[in-house]
Parts: C-alpha cells; sequence; structure tokens
C-alpha cells in the first residue's frame, strides 16, 4: 500500500497552507496498492519530534474500503459524510490540525492503515482508543512524512 499527496512529497517540507502559520487545512491524501477483503481505513497524523512527546494532528477512521483519497480541506466535523469518523487531537478539536512547531524542524507523519473491521467506536475518539482498536486487525499500512518549520 502507498500513499502520496499531490502538495508535498515524501520527506519534503510541507507548504504553509497546511499549517497553523497558513490556512490550517488538511492536504489532499491518495492511496493505491490496497489489498483485498478490508473493511475500513483508519488515519493517523502525528509529530514524534514535540518537546512533550508525539504530538497529535489528526485521527481519522472508519474510512470507507473503497476510497483512495481525501481532498484538500477535510471538514472539520465528528463524522463525515461518507459516514468516516474523526478523533480528537492534541489541540483538544476534531479534525486535522496542521503542523505548528515551537522551534526547529519537525517531522509530520501521515499514517494510513488497511483494516479488516469497521471500528466500534463514537466520533471524538482518541489516537489511543483507534490505535487500542486497531490492534489484530491491521492488514497492511504506509505512511507520509512532511517536514515543517517556523
Amino acid at each position: 500500500m502507498e500513499i502520496s499527496s499531490p502538495s508535498f512529497k515524501y520527506g519534503e517540507f510541507i507548504p504553509r497552507k497546511f499549517t497553523c502559520d497558513g490556512e490550517d487545512v488538511s492536504p489532499a491524501l491518495n492511496w493505491d496498492k490496497v489489498p483485498d477483503g478490508i473493511k475500513s481505513f483508519a488515519l493517523i497524523s502525528d509529530d514524534p519530534d514535540a518537546p512533550m512527546g508525539t504530538w497529535v494532528h489528526w485521527v481519522l477512521y472508519n474510512l470507507p474500503p473503497d476510497l483512495r483519497s481525501l481532498p484538500e480541506g477535510v471538514p472539520k466535523n465528528k463524522q463525515l459524510e461518507n459516514g468516516a469518523m474523526q478523533g480528537i487531537t492534541d489541540f483538544r478539536r476534531v479534525g486535522y490540525g496542521g503542523p505548528c512547531p515551537p522551534g526547529g524542524a519537525h517531522r509530520y507523519f501521515f499514517k494510513l492503515y488497511a483494516l479488516d473491521i469497521m471500528l466500534n467506536l463514537d466520533p471524538g475518539a482518541s489516537k489511543v482508543g483507534v490505535v487500542k482498536a486497531m490492534q489484530g486487525h491491521i492488514i497492511a499500512q504506509c505512511e507520509l512524512m512532511g517536514k515543517y518549520r517556523r
């Protein structure tokens, strides 16, 4: 499975538009080479370089199994029109929160998981809750990493 963005390539700097210094909208994401038999996708975006430990920027789960992309600027709603749910981030709100490092260049990972179940979670779940619910149900995973410096 592979994930990419038309806005930046793996290891490149994330454009300002997708950060707290810009419009703070989520970048468009595309994925392919998906294995057969999946029931849903989950997406977690985080920053392992944050001073207080990994900072969670986005939690999305129960994305439909036939979905192969997310548009730029996913609405910051608990539930999306396609039935997917968004969780709470370390910004203490639902939906995407862009890079906003206090200093230096940080890495931001967009991790996509192909699952053999729909997660039995309400909208607004935490990353911890999603990761726990996914255990034993990950068929494939991939990641995209971008950097940002203020």
